[in-house]
Protein backbone atom coordinates (compact mmCIF):
# COMPACT_ATOMS: atom_id res chain seq x y z
CA UNK A 1 0.00 0.00 0.00
CA UNK A 2 1.43 3.33 -1.07
CA UNK A 3 1.44 6.08 1.50
CA UNK A 4 2.79 9.60 1.53
CA UNK A 5 2.68 11.37 4.87
CA UNK A 6 3.31 15.07 5.27
CA UNK A 7 4.56 16.79 8.42
CA UNK A 8 5.94 20.13 9.53
CA UNK A 9 2.90 22.32 9.14
CA UNK A 10 2.27 24.84 11.88
CA UNK A 11 0.98 28.26 12.84
CA UNK A 12 3.81 30.65 12.01
CA UNK A 13 4.27 34.39 11.96
CA UNK A 14 4.79 36.26 8.73
CA UNK A 15 8.43 35.98 7.74
CA UNK A 16 8.76 32.53 9.28
CA UNK A 17 10.67 29.61 7.75
CA UNK A 18 9.16 26.20 8.39
CA UNK A 19 10.26 23.07 6.59
CA UNK A 20 7.74 20.54 5.41
CA UNK A 21 8.59 16.86 5.03
CA UNK A 22 6.87 14.06 3.17
CA UNK A 23 7.82 10.46 3.79
CA UNK A 24 6.77 7.82 1.29
CA UNK A 25 6.31 4.10 1.72
CA UNK A 26 5.12 1.23 -0.44
CA UNK A 27 6.79 2.50 -3.59
CA UNK A 28 10.22 2.70 -5.19
CA UNK A 29 10.72 6.34 -4.28
CA UNK A 30 13.44 7.01 -6.83
CA UNK A 31 11.10 5.92 -9.66
CA UNK A 32 8.79 8.83 -8.85
CA UNK A 33 8.89 12.52 -9.49
CA UNK A 34 7.47 14.36 -6.48
CA UNK A 35 5.44 17.50 -6.08
CA UNK A 36 4.06 19.88 -3.49
CA UNK A 37 0.60 21.33 -3.90
CA UNK A 38 -1.48 23.61 -1.72
CA UNK A 39 -5.08 24.58 -1.27
CA UNK A 40 -5.95 27.78 0.51
CA UNK A 41 -9.34 28.72 1.95
CA UNK A 42 -11.86 29.01 -0.86
CA UNK A 43 -9.24 28.33 -3.49
CA UNK A 44 -8.50 25.54 -5.89
CA UNK A 45 -5.56 23.25 -5.31
CA UNK A 46 -2.47 24.60 -7.05
CA UNK A 47 0.97 23.28 -7.82
CA UNK A 48 3.72 24.85 -5.72
CA UNK A 49 6.83 22.94 -6.67
CA UNK A 50 8.02 19.69 -8.17
CA UNK A 51 11.28 17.80 -8.39
CA UNK A 52 12.50 15.16 -10.79
CA UNK A 53 13.34 11.59 -9.79
CA UNK A 54 17.03 12.33 -9.61
CA UNK A 55 16.59 15.72 -7.97
CA UNK A 56 18.37 17.57 -10.76
CA UNK A 57 15.35 19.46 -12.11
CA UNK A 58 12.89 21.52 -10.14
CA UNK A 59 9.83 23.64 -10.82
CA UNK A 60 8.34 26.49 -8.78
CA UNK A 61 5.19 28.48 -9.26
CA UNK A 62 5.99 32.17 -9.67
CA UNK A 63 4.52 33.17 -6.31
CA UNK A 64 7.08 31.11 -4.36
CA UNK A 65 10.19 31.49 -6.53
CA UNK A 66 13.13 32.67 -4.47
CA UNK A 67 11.35 31.83 -1.20
CA UNK A 68 10.72 28.07 -1.31
CA UNK A 69 13.22 25.28 -1.99
CA UNK A 70 12.26 21.71 -2.81
CA UNK A 71 14.64 18.82 -2.23
CA UNK A 72 14.57 15.08 -1.79
CA UNK A 73 16.56 12.34 -0.11
CA UNK A 74 15.98 9.15 -2.07
CA UNK A 75 17.76 7.01 0.51
CA UNK A 76 15.30 8.21 3.17
CA UNK A 77 12.32 8.23 0.77
CA UNK A 78 11.63 11.76 1.91
CA UNK A 79 10.66 14.97 0.14
CA UNK A 80 11.20 18.39 1.66
CA UNK A 81 9.94 21.91 1.14
CA UNK A 82 11.91 24.67 2.83
CA UNK A 83 9.65 27.70 3.06
CA UNK A 84 11.11 31.14 3.76
CA UNK A 85 9.66 34.63 4.07
CA UNK A 86 6.14 33.36 4.51
CA UNK A 87 3.21 35.73 4.15
CA UNK A 88 -0.49 35.27 4.92
CA UNK A 89 -1.17 34.39 1.26
CA UNK A 90 0.83 31.20 1.83
CA UNK A 91 -1.78 29.95 4.31
CA UNK A 92 -3.03 26.62 2.97
CA UNK A 93 -3.14 22.89 3.37
CA UNK A 94 0.02 21.57 1.77
CA UNK A 95 0.02 18.20 0.05
CA UNK A 96 2.79 16.08 -1.36
CA UNK A 97 2.19 13.84 -4.34
CA UNK A 98 4.05 11.17 -6.30
CA UNK A 99 4.12 10.70 -10.08
CA UNK A 100 5.69 7.64 -11.67
CA UNK A 101 8.12 8.71 -14.37
CA UNK A 102 10.35 6.88 -16.83
CA UNK A 103 12.31 10.10 -17.33
CA UNK A 104 14.77 10.85 -14.55
CA UNK A 105 14.69 14.58 -15.33
CA UNK A 106 10.93 15.08 -15.70
CA UNK A 107 9.18 17.54 -13.38
CA UNK A 108 5.41 17.08 -13.69
CA UNK A 109 3.29 20.11 -12.94
CA UNK A 110 -0.38 19.21 -13.45
CA UNK A 111 -2.47 17.66 -10.69
CA UNK A 112 -3.50 14.93 -13.10
CA UNK A 113 0.12 13.85 -13.52
CA UNK A 114 0.18 12.56 -9.95
CA UNK A 115 -1.10 9.21 -8.77
CA UNK A 116 -0.53 9.22 -5.04
CA UNK A 117 -1.43 11.94 -2.57
CA UNK A 118 -0.96 12.51 1.13
CA UNK A 119 -3.52 13.84 3.58
CA UNK A 120 -1.86 17.22 3.85
CA UNK A 121 -0.30 19.38 6.54
CA UNK A 122 -1.72 22.78 7.47
CA UNK A 123 0.40 25.91 7.30
CA UNK A 124 -1.18 29.03 8.74
CA UNK A 125 0.66 32.33 8.51
CA UNK A 126 -0.33 35.13 10.86
CA UNK A 127 0.34 38.74 9.99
Amino acid sequence: QVQTVESGGDLVQAGGSPRLSCTASGLAFDDYAMGWFRQGPGKEREGVSSISRNGYNTFYVDSVKGRFTVSRDNAKKTLYLQMNSLNPEDTAMYYCAAAYSGDSFYTPVALTDYSYWGQGTQVTVSS
